[in-house]
């Protein structure tokens, strides 16, 4: 399943095609509100389309890829809407785990972004999300992110804290120097595609060590 970020402008056609041509089913989520309102709302939402997604289809578990926003709506989903029993791996890039401190981000409550406040460093949804355990098991979760990112600032709020067989947390540029991949454009980053299939194509979390071709 996919997430999109606040305000749906996640580009999703390079993870669609890399999926696809491994025999993967992708199910693009819509928040119905385009990442605006709540994210308690809308990872309710994403409860219910799981639902629907699995009784169709007949299977157990689902994987989930969240672009910014899209990782914190899977990590309430997981932890308060008991999606922790449905969920294999949750893949977050850039997102916004421990917030951020990007004043755009304050400014577009004023539009009637909901989610954006939340978003920020220090709001009460994500000390209420980040309380206890951040990875509760037994999910997988690989964070993949850049140093390049200005809309989650600093970079590093977005790195989880888990055990390593289910958490790992990569920055592109550790392993790929000359990848200059900013905030909105991560979704189309081979080389972060390439980290999203490896963490799908094997139990637990992505390898950290695993090779990244084209650096």
């Amino acid at each position: 399943m996919l997430l999109y970020g606040t305000f749906g402008m996640t580009s999703w056609t390079a993870i669609q095609d890399a999926l696809s041509a491994r025999g993967h089913p992708v199910y693009p989520f819509d928040y119905g509100n385009g990442g605006t309102e709540e994210i308690g709302r809308s990872a309710g939402t994403l409860a219910t389309f799981v639902d629907d997604v699995l009784a169709r289809t007949g299977t157990q578990r689902v994987s989930i890829v969240g672009h910014s926003q899209g990782g914190l709506v899977a990590r309430y989903y997981i932890k308060f809407l008991g999606g922790g029993r449905q969920v294999d791996d949750l893949i977050e890039l850039s997102p916004p785990n421990h917030g951020t401190t990007n004043l755009l981000v304050d400014q577009a409550r004023n539009f009637g972004c909901e989610a954006c406040s939340e978003q920020e460093t220090g709001s009460s949804f994500l000390t209420n999300l980040n309380a206890g355990d951040e990875t509760p098991p037994p999910v997988d979760y690989t964070v993949i992110q850049t140093r390049y990112d200005l809309v989650v600032f600093p970079y590093t709020s977005a790195f989880l804290t888990g055990p390593a067989d289910r958490v790992t947390n990569i920055t592109l540029q550790d392993r790929c120097p000359a990848d200059v991949v900013d905030h909105v454009n991560i979704p189309s980053d081979p080389v972060a595609v390439q980290w999203i299939e490896n963490a799908l194509g094997r139990a637990g979390p992505a390898d950290p060590q695993a090779p990244v071709l084209g650096c």
